[in-house]
C-alpha cells in the first residue's frame, strides 16, 4: 500500500506530534457573584488569568504568554470576558430599580410639594409598587424634608396649598436641592444602560403620574421629569411626547 502524499509513512511522526503541545495554566485572582450569560441567572464566578507555555512530553519548558483575564461560571463552567461583570446581578438589579422608583418619587414631591394628600399618597403607593412595601406618605414627607433642607429656605409650597403652582419663571433651574439632585443622577444613570426603552419610559411615567395627581404639571415638576428623561438616556422629543401622553386620560 502506498504512502500518502505528505504525510510520513513512519509512525515516530505521530508520535513526535504527540510529544509537544500547549499549555494553559490558570490562576484564580478573585470571585464573586454575577449574571451569567450561559445560565441566564446569577452565579458564582471565578475571575483568572492564565499563562501559555509550550511543553514537551507534558513538561512546561517555554513561556508563550499570558491569557485573559476572564471569567468562569461555576456552574456551565463556560468562559466569558471580564466586561461580564459590569451587567448587574438580578439582586442587584432589583435594588438599583427600586431606588430609582423612590429618588424619583422624592424629585417630583421636591418640585411639587406635599400639601396636596393625594400626590403624597400616589406617591407613597409607587414606591410600595416598586418594592419598598412599608413605605407611608410620612415617610416620604420627611425624607423630602431633610434632603430639600440644604436650600436655606423652607418650600413655601409645603405649606400654602397651591403655591407649587403658582410659580413662574423666577423658579431655578433645578428645583431641588443639591443632595437630591445628586441623588437623582446616581441612581437613574447607571440604572440606564441596563433598562430596555419601555423600562426607561415606564419609569418616567411613573414619576408623571405623580406630579399629575393634583392637576397640571407645574414648571418645577416638568423640569424635575425632564431631568429625569435625559438621566434615562431618554431624547428630548421622546420626553416631552410621554409627557403629554400622560396628562390624556387613558
Amino acid at each position: 500500500m502506498l504512502p500518502v502524499r505528505g504525510r510520513s509513512s513512519s509512525p515516530w511522526g505521530s508520535v513526535w506530534r504527540g510529544a509537544w503541545g500547549v499549555r494553559t495554566t490558570w490562576t484564580v485572582v478573585g470571585d464573586g457573584e454575577f449574571f451569567c450569560p450561559g445560565c441566564g441567572g446569577d452565579r458564582n464566578y471565578a475571575r483568572r488569568t492564565g499563562r501559555r507555555r509550550l511543553t514537551v512530553l507534558g513538561v512546561p519548558l517555554v513561556a508563550r504568554g499570558l491569557v485573559g483575564p476572564s471569567v468562569r461560571c461555576a456552574s456551565c463552567e463556560r468562559e466569558f470576558g471580564t466586561e461580564t461583570l459590569d451587567h448587574p446581578t438580578t439582586v442587584r438589579f432589583s435594588a438599583m430599580l427600586r431606588d430609582a422608583v423612590h429618588t424619583v418619587a422624592l424629585a417630583v414631591l421636591a418640585a411639587g410639594g406635599t400639601s396636596c394628600r393625594t400626590v403624597t399618597g400616589t406617591a407613597a403607593a409607587t414606591v410600595r409598587s416598586a418594592g419598598f412595601e412599608d413605605c407611608t406618605e410620612d415617610q416620604l414627607i420627611l425624607l423630602m424634608q431633610a434632603l430639600t433642607a440644604d436650600r436655606g429656605r423652607p418650600r413655601a409650597d409645603a405649606a400654602e396649598p397651591g403655591a407649587a403652582h403658582a410659580r413662574g419663571a423666577d423658579e431655578p433651574d433645578f428645583p431641588c436641592s443639591a443632595s437630591l439632585a445628586v441623588e437623582l443622577h446616581e441612581a437613574l444613570e447607571p440604572l440606564a444602560p441596563h433598562l430596555a426603552t419601555a423600562g426607561r419610559e415606564s419609569l418616567l411615567l411613573q414619576g408623571a403620574r405623580i406630579a399629575l395627581a393634583d392637576g397640571p404639571y407645574s414648571p418645577a415638576e416638568r423640569e424635575v421629569l425632564t431631568r429625569v428623561g435625559t438621566a434615562l438616556q431618554l431624547c428630548p422629543q421622546d420626553t416631552a411626547r410621554l409627557l403629554a401622553a400622560a396628562r390624556t386620560p387613558s
